[in-house]
């Protein structure tokens, strides 16, 4: 295997096929040691963390496969907490998709003058660059059409699949009693048509889930939703 990439909670590498094999790692984002789904920089290290959120991945990629939804993913290996998906092209140098339905995180940050802790929001999608450096800046449709980082076409499709995508993990947390605060999506361009399809993962580490108004940390998730 030729190792690719090192991220930030995941190393990923190219097998002999050109499919990629994806390592999940115990790393997860936050600052000053207190887990952030939102955050830029790895905040600490929970022991479990990368099997547990490959569990999840898993779980959510096939689901998603039933449905139709495209994807990159192709199988996973829980005991070597690793996954093999197809390679994708992202947009730029890499995108996120966040869908909020409470007013939390940095939405409650930037907005605060207007927004009240925990407010209701009805699918609220925004992109944001992957960019360390300018701790990943919101960007809109506007913007992101004129820097040719994706047309106006593909800003439609990306938004209509992580409303898509988050209603449906929204839909299956629902039914254990768990509420989905907001989640975080990747895209990137699949196949020899350039597919828009969902990339990277599905796990606790990419959203805020509450239950009883309380928050789930991403390993409690985990056990929380396979628990059957």
């Amino acid at each position: 295997m030729k190792l690719i990439n090192k991220g930030k909670t995941k190393d990923v590498y190219e097998l002999e096929d050109g499919n990629y094999l994806l390592k999940f790692k115990d790393d997860v984002t936050g600052e000053d040691g207190v887990f952030d789904p939102g955050a830029n920089t790895v905040g600490l290290t929970i022991e479990g963390a990368g099997k547990s959120g490959l569990k999840l991945t898993k779980y959510f990629f096939e689901i998603l496969r039933e449905r139709g939804i495209p994807t990159h993913y192709i199988g996973a290996n829980i005991e070597e907490a690793t996954m093999i998906v197809k390679p994708a092209k992202v947009f730029g140098n890499g995108l996120e998709a966040i869908c909020r339905y409470r007013a939390v995180g940095s939405f409650l940050r930037r907005y605060g003058m207007y927004a009240k802790e925990g407010q209701p929001l009805d699918a609220f999608v925004e992109i944001t660059l992957k960019d360390d450096e300018r701790k990943d800046p919101p960007i809109t449709e506007d913007a992101l059409h004129m820097l040719g980082i994706l047309s106006r076409e593909e800003y439609r499709t990306l938004k209509e699949l992580t409303i898509k995508i988050s209603n449906i993990i929204k839909e299956e947390l629902a039914k254990r009693g768990i509420e989905l605060y907001d989640i975080k999506l990747e895209f990137g361009r699949v196949g020899e048509n350039n597919e828009i399809a969902l990339i990277d993962e599905i796990s606790g580490g990419n959203m805020r889930a509450y239950k009883d108004g309380k928050y789930i940390e991403p390993l409690k998730l985990e056990r929380l939703i396979l628990a059957d």
